[in-house]
């Protein structure tokens, strides 16, 4: 994986050990650090990385 590069949705799955879904879900219902590209939705894995250590990934 590139160095804080950017990442799709399958990568970024992989990367934090969950399913595409789930990330489809965390777009719809959290602050996760999306980016839309055209029509696909890109991350930075450092924002990722920051996003989970704030807490704010834990849906109620």
């Amino acid at each position: 994986m590139v160095a804080d590069g950017w990442i799709g949705i399958d990568q970024a799955a992989s990367y934090m050990g969950v399913s595409k879904e789930t990330i489809r879900n965390w777009i719809k219902k959290t602050d996760i650090p999306a980016h839309k590209i055209g029509k696909l939705w890109k991350f930075k894995q450092s924002e990722l990385d920051a996003w989970i250590k704030s807490g704010r990934s834990a849906i109620d």
